[in-house]
């Protein structure tokens, strides 16, 4: 099943010559590539931001109450 969007899509590119379809395929994989990562990281993000934000809370906390110390580059 193909909604009209689609049918759009594959009509525009079928109108081009055979070396521009291939090219515009392959800017599309890249492009449709690109967009997954960024779902992917978007539903990583959403499902870690409540543990982000609690250790933020916690390590002020810390900081006002003096129990933090000053971030050592060479421990890393």
């Amino acid at each position: 099943m193909s909604s009209p969007a689609i049918q759009d899509l594959v009509n525009l590119v079928e109108s081009l010559p055979d070396t521009v379809q291939i090219q515009v395929i392959e800017h599309l994989r890249d492009y449709i590539a690109d967009l997954q990562d960024e779902q992917r990281w978007d539903t990583a993000f959403n499902r870690t931001q409540s543990a982000l934000v609690t250790a933020a809370r916690q390590a002020k906390q810390q900081r006002a109450a003096g129990q933090a110390t000053p971030l050592n580059d060479n421990q890393l």
